[in-house]
């Protein structure tokens, strides 16, 4: 990776690093989904590492699930909550505030999963679909010509 000074990346750095564009990133920060690390003097975008992961995490779900925007941040927000729990877990020994917090994540994964499961559905009756009109073409083939 090229840095700019202290570790921090250009915006066209960061595209080129996750294959976006620039115009993607800042959309993505616009709608809330990435949080760019601040700006330089000159008023450039700077981003580390972390901004850089979160962004080919963003992509590789968008391309993975077909998601909209809406669903990705939702899935994101549960992400983000559920690493949270986590830290909050490894601070803690006690026992009902760990329950608590593992009842949290329990509510976060259900919603990853019906995002998920959702996008599954959908690719499944897209294949039947297409298991059918397999079959009619088939079908038609097997017919003596009229």
């Amino acid at each position: 990776m090229s840095a700019t000074t202290e570790g921090k990346l250009r915006i066209g750095e960061v595209a080129e690093l996750t294959g976006t564009t620039p115009r993607t990133i800042r959309y993505y920060e616009e709608i809330g989904l990435l949080r760019g690390s601040g700006r330089e003097q000159g008023k450039h975008r700077s981003y580390t590492e972390a901004d850089v992961e979160r962004l080919r995490e963003i992509v590789r779900l968008r391309s993975l699930l077909g998601l909209s925007l809406d669903e990705l941040s939702r899935l994101l927000e549960a992400q983000a909550a559920r690493a949270d729990l986590r830290r909050k877990l490894q601070q803690t020994e006690q026992a009902g505030e760990r329950r608590e917090l593992l009842e949290q994540a329990l509510g976060h994964i259900a919603t990853q999963l019906e995002l998920v499961r959702g996008r599954r559905n959908e690719l499944e009756n897209l294949e039947q679909e297409l298991v059918e009109k397999r079959r009619k073409v088939r079908s038609a083939l097997r017919e003596p010509e009229r």
